[in-house]
């Protein structure tokens, strides 16, 4: 069947520019494919080999890294994951003993001065403290800033998902962390907001509107047209029940919140939820995208799929309808031999949801 000539225009400038230019879909009936750990810059090889000796399956896990934020949404990819580091006082991981490791073994990291952003106080961007601490934003701040000007630049980008893990676990032999407290969780707020601004938010007070509670209003059908939001973030606490209770100690029912939370259906805050494994749970993920909800889940895992090249998870990611797909590799590899790279048809990496917009893919 031959497209109209309108029809076929429209694909194209959907394929060279990443913008879904689809009429009238709501947020909830896209689906996105972006990256995991998506500040994460390569590790120094000398880690990576002092690692391979003292845990060789973390080693493996940790061989893959990202090209910068700006870089990853030129391509068009719509989800980022950022880590942050509770630091008000700044200064707590100025000094990586990941460094002496380098130094140890005879290498250096000449691209890396800790004092013009580790010593400042401020919320960190980084995976895992003293090993894995090379980001190409090591302040969140820095990373919320880069978002504003390329989203400035861009203003007619499609909606951004993005999801906070609050990382406060202690590794034996490693700077120990402070803990996300209530007051801690509540400061991501107050950054994202000093440093993208409120204009650039989609917030669980709009999605909620005149609804008594997030989760009726998602159940409803109230997510906002696409073309109500673009140019905008959706951020997400990607968390434990512990903390996201924390958080909603300081927003209650998530109003003046900046950020969606992973609270299971049946919550009055429950609309955005975090289900890794696609394989296990497709079709509880299709009957939650089919109520409402909007679902993350992963289509590979601790380099896993790419060493053997398998599509499996992602295959059913796609099937599943979840409408965030997160990868490491929307580029092949870099660290081993391997052609597994993630993307839709064609190349690009947003598309009409195939659940709830069948036959449109």
């Amino acid at each position: 069947m031959k497209l109209p000539k309108i029809l076929l225009l429209s694909t194209l400038l959907f394929i060279n520019t990443g913008i879904l230019l689809a009429q009238n879909l709501k947020l909830n009936e896209i689906q996105v494919i972006g990256s995991h750990n998506s500040y994460k810059s390569g590790m120094a090889p000398e880690i990576l080999e002092y690692l391979s000796q003292v845990n060789p399956a973390a080693s493996k896990s940790l061989e893959y890294a990202h090209i910068s934020l700006k870089s990853q949404l030129d391509l068009g990819l719509r989800n980022l994951e950022l880590d942050v580091f509770h630091d008000p006082n700044g200064g707590r991981y100025a000094s990586p003993k990941g460094l002496e490791i380098i130094s140890s073994k005879g290498g250096e990291l000449r691209d890396f001065d800790s004092s013009k952003s580790l010593t400042k106080p401020g919320l960190k961007l980084f995976h895992v403290q003293d090993l894995d601490f090379q980001s190409h934003y090591l302040l969140f701040a820095d990373g919320l800033k880069a978002l504003k000007t390329w989203s400035d630049q861009n203003p007619n980008h499609s909606p951004v998902f993005v999801l906070i893990n609050a990382k406060d676990g202690n590794i034996p032999g490693t700077q120990p962390t402070l803990p996300f407290t209530a007051t801690a969780l509540d400061s991501i707020d107050l950054e994202i907001r000093t440093f993208l601004g409120l204009d650039k938010l989609i917030t669980p007070d709009m999605v909620r509107g005149d609804y008594e509670t997030l989760e009726r209003a998602i159940l409803a059908g109230n997510w906002p047209l696409l073309d109500e939001v673009r140019g905008r973030f959706l951020f997400v606490l990607d968390e434990n029940e512990i903390k996201i209770d924390r958080y909603l100690t300081q927003k209650p029912e998530l109003k003046d919140a900046v950020l969606f939370v992973n609270k299971k259906e049946g919550n009055s805050t429950a609309a955005f939820r975090i289900i890794n494994d696609p394989i296990k749970n497709e079709d509880y993920i299709r009957d939650l995208v089919r109520k409402g909800y909007i679902i993350r889940t992963r289509a590979d895992s601790d380099t896993q799929e790419a060493r053997v090249e398998s599509y499996s998870k992602f295959e059913k990611a796609k099937s599943s309808g979840a409408q965030v797909i997160s990868t490491d590799y929307y580029q092949p590899s870099t660290f081993f031999p391997s052609n597994y790279q993630v993307n839709f048809e064609g190349g690009g990496f947003e598309r009409q949801n195939p659940v709830l917009i069948p036959n449109k893919n």
